[in-house]
C-alpha cells in the first residue's frame, strides 16, 4: 500500500485556478497509474482524471478543457491543475493509486490506496 497526501485546496472565486498536489510515499510510484476523484456533500464519489504509468490521460467530460492531470515521477507526485473553476467543482478531492493495468481508471474500486482528501471550494 502507498501513503498519499493531497494538498493545494482552498477557497477561490469562480473563474479562478488551483493546483492540487498528491505526494506519494515509497519507491515504486512510477509503477502505479494515478487518479483524481472528488466528492461533494450528499453525492457519490466522481471520477475527475487519471494518468497511466506511460503518461496516457483520461479526463471526465465535466472538467475536460479546464483540468489537466500530470505526474512527476522524480518527485513521487501527481498534480491536478484546475482552471476556470466553477461552483459545481466544489468538493473534497482525493488522489488514488491503481496497481492493475487492466482495471478501469473510471471506477473507484480500481484503486487501492487513497489520500485523505483536500477541500476545494469555489464561490460564485
Amino acid at each position: 500500500q502507498v501513503q498519499l497526501v493531497e494538498s493545494g485546496g482552498g477557497l477561490v472565486q469562480a473563474g479562478g485556478s488551483l493546483r492540487l498536489s498528491c505526494a506519494a510515499s515509497g519507491r515504486t510510484f512510477s509503477s502505479y497509474a494515478m487518479g483524481w476523484f472528488r466528492q461533494a456533500p450528499g453525492k457519490e464519489r466522481e471520477f475527475v482524471a487519471a494518468i497511466s504509468t506511460s503518461g496516457g490521460k483520461t479526463t471526465a467530460d465535466s472538467v475536460k478543457g479546464r483540468f489537466t492531470i500530470s505526474r512527476d515521477n522524480a518527485k513521487n507526485t501527481v498534480y491536478l491543475q484546475m482552471n476556470s473553476l466553477k461552483p459545481e467543482d466544489t468538493a473534497v478531492y482525493y488522489c488514488a493509486t491503481k496497481a492493475m493495468a487492466w482495471a478501469s481508471p473510471l471506477r473507484a474500486d480500481s484503486y487501492g490506496s487513497w489520500g485523505q482528501g483536500t477541500q476545494v471550494t469555489v464561490s460564485s
